[in-house]
């Protein structure tokens, strides 16, 4: 595939993701609303500096925060014809600087990274005169993982707790909290290890401690790209800080409304900030939503419209045409719900909608027992995100073992048929099997890199061999990439983030679980919404929205629906014949507002008779009179307005707001 002109990458972008991918010199700072293209907009933002030598490819270091996110970005970049730039996580980065660097100035090779936390902590609570059971190591070993990535020292852990109204994990005194912290540092000091957040502590401490350290590593990265920079921890903050070393050739991007892991340490007050930092930065919003339908849309901007201090977000606006309504569901019980959800699924795919374009999120991983024995049920495949790591199973691996063995035989037939004949020496045939569970499973695992062979031999025109193909598969098992499995997929709200769906079944939206039982301060109850709005956001086209009013069958059915969903949910609007006609709504206007409701059916009269149209086919009355009462000073504002979707809003959205700014 030839690359791609200067000229060819910015006429391929919208105008704000065009505003960012020519603005090359930092400080840039790109707010980034869900399904507006943020990771297009920064891909192409590389591949255009490259391609006007602005910028040496080796010299951009590119950091995400999943490996998944850093493996599409890399696949973007190479399909916009560059190579060289480094995409990482912080974490890859990190280790990848800290292991060249250890033997050279520290001496011998790097500790090995420990695999399991609770093994050292359980050690360091019974040091610190504890008996933890399982669940108080697990709180105790995410407290730790905190307090290292929010920079908090033992000493002043009980202090800081106390200032950010923070409880300490299985209601232990914060002192000794503390304690455990200190002897799971001597635990991991005995042992030689080093734990995950070690990684960019130790780099931190090399680069400070050793100038030349900093200084190679700065001529090697001159430009630098902070995706999902609301996400950013103090310690990944510090980190970048050091990697800049004062300079300013930074874009980062973020969406301060999808800040949802603010308990392990996440803060979008550094993309919040970002202007006061850099008072002459560039700053970019992106609105318009390429993903989900107007409705979709609709509710995302509904949930996020109290935004509160520091303007949360940003307003979307919906470019895909309309789909079907937003559909909320209250059931009985539990297994109520699942057995509601699994038959709309069910509908789904029989109208052609497939197994792994659909999602079922929720809040607690324990809400998808029942979802699962529904599913299975109805002999319907499933995956359960969170489980275990694609290319960590058996039959994968043996499948790669027999794929590097087939790459070195020659062998001229279609990349496809030599895949098919490779797998089929594990069980794999054309048909699945028609048993469900580990059988079944299995099946759909060796189908997925089927269809990842399938792909690449389309995406290139059949020219790609077996050996392309094991490496492409090498590259997907390191950054953790794993293809799509045909199944409904099943997975907690935060482990979401970052996917979509063509459809999307939120369940679990009521009181206790959405928001969780737990959020109560201001802070958690916004994070909680937040949440909600994240969720929302991962559908395309469909999305329906459920809850049970009782744990199990014949309960008191005590249950509440979300106070989120209070003002969206059917029975919590007047019905259609309630509302107001148009001339009551008038007679609600003032005098300003009349005026200009006058001004715009001028405007709306004179338009219809230069295109020969009805009045009403341009702006309806209801729309009209809700412009004149809201007075809109955005598209964004616009959109909200009955009647004025994607395409009205292109054709007379600046036209109104002309109007609205003249009154």
């Amino acid at each position: 595939m030839a690359a791609m002109s200067a000229d060819q990458i910015l006429e391929a972008l919208d105008p704000e993701q065009r505003e960012v991918a020519s603005a090359l010199h930092g400080p840039v700072a790109v707010l980034a609303g869900a399904g507006t293209g943020k990771t297009r907009a920064i891909t192409h933002r590389i591949a255009y500096g490259v391609r006007v030598n602005a910028y040496n490819p080796q010299s951009v270091l590119a950091v995400t925060f999943t490996a998944r996110a850093a493996g599409e970005m890399r696949t973007r970049l190479r399909g916009l014809g560059v190579t060289g730039v480094q995409a990482r996580t912080f974490h890859a980065a990190a280790l990848r600087q800290l292991s060249y660097f250890w033997p050279q100035v520290i001496g011998g090779q790097i500790p090995e990274l420990v695999k399991q936390k609770a093994p050292l902590v359980g050690r360091a609570a019974r040091d610190a005169g504890l008996s933890p059971d399982r669940l108080t190591v697990r709180d105790l070993a995410a407290e730790i993982e905190w307090a290292k990535v929010s920079l908090v020292d033992p000493a002043d852990y009980a202090a800081k707790i106390a200032r950010l109204g923070r409880p300490s994990p299985a209601n232990l005194p914060a002192t000794q909290v503390a304690d455990v912290m200190r002897a799971y540092e001597d635990a991991k000091t005995d042992a030689v290890v080093l734990d995950f957040e070690d990684i960019l502590l130790m780099l931190a401490d090399i680069v400070g401690r050793f100038p030349e350290v900093g200084d190679q590593i700065r001529r090697q990265y001159r430009h630098f790209v902070v995706d999902e920079y609301q996400d950013v921890s103090p310690l990944q903050q510090f980190v970048l800080e050091q990697w800049l070393g004062g300079r300013r050739e930074l874009c980062v991007v973020g969406d301060p409304a999808q800040t949802i892991y603010s308990f392990a340490g996440a803060s979008p007050e550094h993309l919040l900030q970002f202007t006061r930092t850099y008072p002459d930065a560039t700053q970019v919003r992106l609105v318009r939503d390429y993903r989900s339908t107007p409705q979709v849309v609709r509710l995302a901007n509904e949930l996020m419209r109290k935004r509160g201090a520091g303007g949360l977000g940003v307003e979307l606006v919906a470019q895909r045409p309309t789909g079907p309504a937003v559909d909320y569901r209250a059931y009985d019980d539990d297994e109520s719900e699942a057995q509601g959800v699994v038959a709309a699924i069910e509908r789904l795919i029989a109208t052609g909608v497939p197994a792994r374009e659909i999602a079922v999120l929720y809040r607690v991983n324990s809400q998808s027992e029942a979802i699962e024995e529904a599913l299975a049920e109805r002999g319907i495949g499933y995956l359960v995100r969170g489980g275990q790591r694609f290319f960590d199973r058996e039959e994968v691996r043996k499948a790669i073992v027999l794929l590097r063995g087939a790459a070195v035989a020659p062998d001229e037939r279609p990349l496809g048929e030599k895949v098919r004949d490779a797998l089929g020496e594990l069980g794999w045939a054309e048909e699945p099997p028609a048993a469900r569970g580990a059988v079944r499973e299995r099946w759909d695992a060796l189908q997925a890199l089927v269809n990842l062979a399938d792909d690449l031999a389309a995406d290139t025109g059949d020219g790609a061999t077996m050996r392309d193909y094991v490496e492409h598969l090498a590259e997907r098992a390191q950054a953790q990439h794993a293809p799509a499995v045909e199944g409904v997929t099943l997975t907690s709200m935060h482990a979401a983030k970052g996917l979509e769906w063509d459809a999307v079944f939120i369940v679990g939206c009521s009181e206790g679980l959405l928001p969780i039982t737990h959020a109560e301060t201001d802070e958690q109850l916004e994070e909680e919404k937040r949440l909600l709005y994240v969720s929302v956001t991962r559908a395309r086209e469909h999305l329906a929205l459920s809850f049970a009013r009782s744990r199990k069958a014949g309960g008191k059915g005590t249950r509440k629906r979300t106070r989120f969903l209070e003002q969206q949910w059917p029975d919590a609007r007047p019905p259609r014949a309630a509302r107001k006609p148009t001339s009551e709504k008038l007679a609600d206007l003032g005098p300003e507002a009349l005026r200009l409701y006058d001004t715009l059916k001028q405007w709306r009269l004179a338009l219809a008779q230069e295109t020969s149209k009805p009045a009403f086919t341009v702006l309806t009355d209801v729309s009209l009179v809700e412009i004149a009462r809201d007075r809109p000073a955005t598209l964004g504002e616009l959109a909200r307005v009955s009647g004025v979707g994607a395409s009205k809003l292109d054709k007379y959205g600046l036209q109104i707001l002309e109007i609205v700014a003249e009154d």
